[in-house]
């Protein structure tokens, strides 16, 4: 097939190491990329990379930088300084900067990934450099593209509020969950428990430990379980910015020795993580979309969550919504759950049959015409 038109995506965040703090945004890359050739075999592809590993696959034109773009200022570099002049000897129809920015000095045809504005929101998870170029590039990159791609409606809707930009130049490519998150067998869940130290009985969170998650309603809400000590609240994730009142409201509630706190756990144990809990509690106060409360549905895990931003499109009526900030609520709401094998049955298979809708392929699909649109291809 004769290729309708050239795409470069700049892909360079997945040169870096996957780390807590961008765990999310290389996995969406890694899984568009994995699915777009088969979704839109017409467009060729070039993509701009660092050191990190690409899905296998021969249509892509792979060039490497040899920089150690893993390295926020190094990327910068060459996203501004070093991306113009190599766009001008590949001279693709369309670039596709994945994440947040384009360079300023490309005129040609652009589409931008942005996924939430979260640097606008909560300003102080970043050091002010950091912040204030993507606060400044972000804007820019924004009003320049021709299409802007972003993860849920709610960030659609914020980006067209905050950026200044027509809702209708936005695209949602909803993020998918991969196959791994599924019931695994009792047994090797079993053996995961014992070999982790973990009790019969859990109420699990996955996430950075930080403000915007919220976690100190949890704790209260957890605090007042009649179950609580049976019933043990672990607290999964690498500690971020502005924890110490946390850890200073785990010890004046005294709780301390019910929490498990494992720190940052590498993606590949976490279905274990989703199907050794018996609830999985996420009351985050902003989200882009939030993946942990879909990946926990597709382990068949009954989901409580935050009624906020993006949440309720990712949990819809299959799990509980809840006010952020209302702690007897959670505290009711678990305590029943924990009491009604029934209800948690059911909402454990309501979950998983909405995981399913979440598929990187459907990803792949809505950037793909977030291309056409872009450049005025109608199918």
């Amino acid at each position: 097939m004769q290729p309708t038109a050239h795409i470069a995506l700049n892909a360079h965040l997945l040169s870096g190491e996957a780390s807590y703090r961008s765990a999310g945004i290389h996995g969406y890359l890694y899984n568009t990329l994995a699915h777009l050739p088969d979704v839109a075999p017409e467009f060729a592809y070039t993509v701009f990379i660092g050191a990190g590993q690409l899905p296998e696959r021969s249509e892509w034109c792979i060039r490497r930088s040899r920089l150690p773009t893993h390295n926020p200022l190094v990327r910068i570099v060459w996203e501004q300084a070093i991306a113009p002049f190599v766009l001008a000897r590949v001279r693709p129809d369309l670039l596709h900067g994945m994440a947040f920015a384009l360079p300023l000095l490309w005129q040609g045809l652009s589409v931008v990934t942005v996924f939430d504005l979260s640097f606008i929101r909560y300003p102080q998870r970043l050091s002010v450099g950091r912040r204030l170029y993507l606060r400044t590039m972000t804007r820019a990159s924004v009003r320049r593209a021709r299409r802007v791609i972003t993860i849920s409606e709610s960030s659609k809707a914020e980006i067209a509020t905050l950026l200044g930009i027509p809702a209708d130049k936005i695209d949602v490519a909803l993020p998918g969950v991969s196959t791994d998150f599924r019931p695994l067998p009792a047994e090797e869940v079993s053996a995961f428990r014992e070999r982790e130290g973990l009790p019969a009985r859990l109420i699990l969170y996955v996430g950075t430990l930080e403000p915007r998650k919220n976690l100190e309603t949890l704790v209260q809400a957890y605090a007042r379980l009649p179950q609580r000590g049976a019933v043990k609240l672990a607290l999964v994730g690498a500690q971020g910015w502005g924890i110490k009142s946390l850890f200073a409201l785990i010890e004046r509630l005294n709780v301390a020795q019910d929490i498990v706190l494992p720190g940052y756990v590498p993606r590949e144990s976490l279905p274990l993580w989703y199907n050794v809990a018996e609830i999985f509690a996420y009351p985050s106060i902003y989200e882009g979309f939030g993946m942990p409360p879909v990946e926990a549905m597709a382990c068949g895990t009954p989901v409580v969550t935050s009624n906020t931003t993006s949440l309720p499109e990712a949990v819809g009526s299959d799990g509980i919504l809840l006010p952020p900030t209302d702690v007897e609520a959670w505290a009711e709401a678990l305590a029943r759950l924990l009491t009604d094998h029934a209800a948690r049955a059911e909402l454990a298979q309501r979950g998983q049959e909405r995981a399913r809708r979440f598929r990187w392929e459907l990803t792949a699909r809505q950037t793909a015409e977030a291309y056409r649109r872009a450049l005025g291809i109608s199918r």
